[in-house]
């Protein structure tokens, strides 16, 4: 077992945990990584910490940095379901000005920060801001209601295991895969249509003025300012049911309909198991 650092410096509410650590190689004057090596040699990045660390590592880091293994274990993404890590971001995207620490360097960083379903600070309930420093308005305030829902329901989802009758992060990928419209609009204009502006119609002029290509469902983190589309989208198919879901892929074409389709259904019939199975112990 290693040895106990001699200092330890105390987490902020809602650090993670790789921000941690890289206070602390400032403190002792280290490469990062080289302070994780010092007690967990096998890890690659700072990243694997917050993402993938396993039950043993969190003892032996806990150990050496004299803190509860559960703290440590607070300060991970080790809890959040497999099917949301698309929609944690590498790197901070946004900041609540109440509870963001000021002053030190480096700053800490904090788990909400790089959550992409995120649009209201966890601890505070602050609107969140861009990272970036950008103040743009978000054109999607109407759905602020719609997208508060959407926000919880991934939340849940992610945090604590909880779903309604399906996944609502896999819901978010669907909303982000490519549509057809009527008449079909030229090639060049092809990337502007994705099956969430089907439900959110002020999407394609807004993506449109902006130019603004919106991200894959393989990456499906919104700007800040336009993800309350995705999370209104979210919570619109979910309080619709399984049925939205076969009336969106009459908005797709060839193999992206194939797709769609195949996932789609895969949910619902995931959806129809999990009431029977339910309706079963009820008998």
């Amino acid at each position: 077992m290693k040895r106990q650092l001699p200092v330890r410096l105390s987490p902020v509410a809602d650090e993670l945990l790789s921000s941690w650590i890289n206070r602390h190689a400032a403190f002792y004057a280290v490469p990062p990584l080289v302070m994780l090596r010092h007690c967990l040699p096998e890890v690659s990045s700072l990243r694997t910490t917050d993402l993938h660390l396993g039950g043993d590592q969190e003892t032996r880091l806990a150990s050496m940095f004299a803190i509860e293994p559960a703290v440590v274990h607070r300060m991970t993404f080790a809890n959040v379901a497999q099917s949301s890590h698309r929609l944690i971001s590498a790197r901070p995207t946004q900041v609540c000005t109440s509870c963001s620490p000021g002053g030190g360097e480096p700053a800490p960083i904090l788990r909400s920060q790089l959550l992409g379903w995120r649009i209201t600070c966890p601890l505070y309930g602050n609107q969140l801001r861009d990272a970036g420093g950008r103040e743009l308005p978000s054109p999607f305030q109407q759905y602020r209601g719609a997208a508060l829902r959407g926000e919880k329901l991934l939340d849940n989802e992610a945090e604590r295991g909880i779903r309604t009758w399906t996944s609502p992060s896999e819901v978010a990928r669907l909303l982000l895969m490519r549509r057809m419209t009527w008449p079909p609009p030229r090639e060049k204009d092809l990337w502007r249509f994705r099956v969430l502006g089907a439900i959110i119609p002020d999407l394609d002029d807004v993506v449109a003025e902006q130019q603004e290509n919106l991200p894959t469902p393989a990456n499906p983190i919104l700007p800040l300012h336009l993800r309350p589309a995705l999370l209104a989208g979210v919570a619109i198919v979910e309080r619709a049911g399984p049925e939205m879901l076969r009336m969106l892929r009459g908005h797709m074409m060839g193999d992206n309909r194939v797709r769609f389709t195949d996932a789609a259904e895969r949910m619902i019939a995931q959806a129809h198991r999990s009431r029977t199975s339910s309706q079963m112990q009820l008998i």
